[in-house]
């Protein structure tokens, strides 16, 4: 199906959230959240708390 930054993109849009907003709530880089969401690296389970954190979703729907 869709990779994590997929997800990612799609669970930032639904909540109306702006890459840079969401990467500062994170407390991540907006160039790294970018390059997360278009599959460029893959974040460490640290990171993928974090965002899903400033979500407020699971972390397993990005799993």
């Amino acid at each position: 199906m869709d990779n994590i930054g997929q997800k990612i993109k799609c669970e930032r849009l639904k909540k109306s959230l702006k890459q840079y907003e969401l990467a500062k709530k994170a407390g991540i880089s907006n160039t790294y959240l970018s390059d997360i969401e278009v599959g460029r690296t893959s974040p460490s389970l640290k990171t993928l708390d974090k965002i899903s954190k400033a979500l407020a979703v699971d972390i397993k729907i990005f799993l």
